[in-house]
């Protein structure tokens, strides 16, 4: 682990940037891990002082780790959005939780109707259990997923029932799994190997999310380092979505199926947790800290990605720039499924199998308000547009309509420029001190997301 570690800091200075087909087997049964709400940091592999991870750490040791990953949209409705249909939110059109209470409050009959019409926008375009089915594969969901019963994104099997109304809004009875074992899952591997077809797995726990409600044999550990008491609570919900996977990872192994599965890990959107002690800021009342959930900075939209498949992607740290906006052509590569035209992002296959270079020296990123101000216009809650190249990151802050969670987006400068490499936290704002890189940056923004409403929000 420690020469893990090593290569991993040592890729975290790398500034250089750098579809094929699998080759092991036609089609390679696939499973997607995803956490939710946990900071790119809060891993061992990822030199975490205290939070023990060792499942994921030897998921990264036998596959592909790129530290220096990011999702698209750091919220998780619609992170798992683009991570379901490889587009953007400005093209899948779910950029928020939930309809504005502006459109309809909550109790209001109308709010269900809208909510039901948010579902609809999957149906606008294929997905990835959708495509991969017309290819043979049979595919279950289980933990987060907002729009509606699984087989509205292409599932053949799942545990989300969708009903609005009914405790659906993250995904209702998906939600049992990991905290409430993972049966489900196990059950539907036995159902393909009986049915002798290739299977995908969405596995989305509700982990290490809040209710921070670890089992005591894992607080116990956390409570014994003097740690905070809601920190010791966080740091046991991030060991026991590790042990998750790792019951999912043995049973794949028991099953004999490890060496023809490839697996990939990313988070939805980061999370720093509030000490007990630490006295929030006026209207503050959310158990996260600013610059991680709902934020474009590194503690929000920043999230290791895992490539793993035995015997055809050699253990190794990359140094390059990815984006969750890439697991899906990626994922289809694998199965040797045709890409469809137009995606946005681009195969990590060459790259994490054969070392190819990365045609690209530069990701993007969109950020809105937590509510969706207009169904059908992503431009009328868009709070920020963001994109990094080499080690130089930019954002750029909108003047989108927000209703709840305002206190979480103060937007009170309108440009800002970090040296990520430099200052991961992103303290000191070098927007005034290199205008040369603003611009080229800016530009680049502007050219690929071309706005027709918003404008950049004024200076103080």
């Amino acid at each position: 682990m420690h020469h893990l570690l090593r290569k991993i800091l040592a890729s975290l200075t790398l500034t250089a940037i750098a579809g094929a087909s699998a080759t092991a087997n036609d089609r390679p049964n696939i499973i997607m891990i995803l956490s939710d709400d946990q900071a790119w940091t809060d891993y061992s592999f990822m030199g975490h002082e205290h939070i023990r991870t060792p499942h994921l750490d030897k998921l990264a040791e036998s596959g592909v780790v790129y530290p220096r990953a990011y999702v698209t949209t750091p919220l998780c409705r619609p992170s798992l959005m683009t991570l379901a249909t490889g587009h953007y939110a400005r093209e899948h059109k779910i950029t928020g939780n939930d309809p504005s209470p502006r459109l309809a409050p909550k109790e209001d009959p109308k709010h269900v109707e809208l909510s039901i019409e948010l579902f609809e926008n999957i149906d606008r375009l294929d997905t990835l259990p959708k495509i991969l089915g017309e290819a043979g594969y049979l595919s279950h969901q289980s933990g987060k997923w907002w729009e509606g019963h699984y087989s509205r994104g292409g599932f053949t099997h799942g545990m989300t029932q969708g009903s609005p109304g009914r405790g659906a809004r993250h995904g209702d009875a998906g939600l049992k799994i990991g905290r409430q074992g993972m049966d489900p899952i196990f059950d539907f591997i036995a159902h393909a190997q009986e049915e002798e077809k290739p299977f995908y797995i969405w596995y989305a726990p509700f982990l290490p999310h809040t209710p921070h409600t670890p089992p005591d044999r894992i607080l116990e550990h956390y409570n014994a380092l003097g740690l905070d008491p809601d920190v010791a609570k966080y740091y046991a919900m991030c060991e026991w979505f590790d042990e998750t996977c790792g019951q999912l990872i043995d049973h794949l192994e028991e099953q004999g199926l490890r060496e023809n599965t490839l697996i990939y890990y990313v988070c939805d959107n980061g999370w720093v947790q509030t000490p007990s002690t630490v006295k929030s800021k006026d209207g503050w009342r959310h158990g996260f800290l600013p610059k991680s959930k709902q934020s474009v900075n590194e503690g929000g939209a920043r999230s290791p990605i895992i490539l793993s498949w035995p015997g055809v992607i050699e253990p190794d740290i990359k140094g390059d720039l990815v984006s969750s906006i890439d697991l899906f052509p990626t994922v289809l590569s694998a199965a040797n499924v045709d890409i469809p035209d137009g995606l946005p992002g681009i195969d990590l296959m060459p790259n994490a199998r054969d070392g190819e270079r990365i045609d690209r020296d530069i990701i993007f990123g969109d950020s809105y308000a937590h509510d969706i101000a207009d169904l059908d216009n992503p431009e009328a809650s868009l709070l920020y547009l963001w994109a990094i190249r080499d080690r130089w990151k930019l954002i750029l802050s909108y003047d989108g309509e927000v209703n709840r969670y305002a206190n979480v987006h103060p937007r009170d400068v309108p440009i800002q420029l970090y040296d990520v490499i430099a200052d991961p936290h992103e303290e000191n704002n070098l927007a005034d001190r290199y205008p040369n890189i603003v611009a080229d940056l800016k530009d680049a923004i502007e050219n690929w997301y071309p706005l027709t409403e918003r404008k950049l929000v004024s200076k103080n």
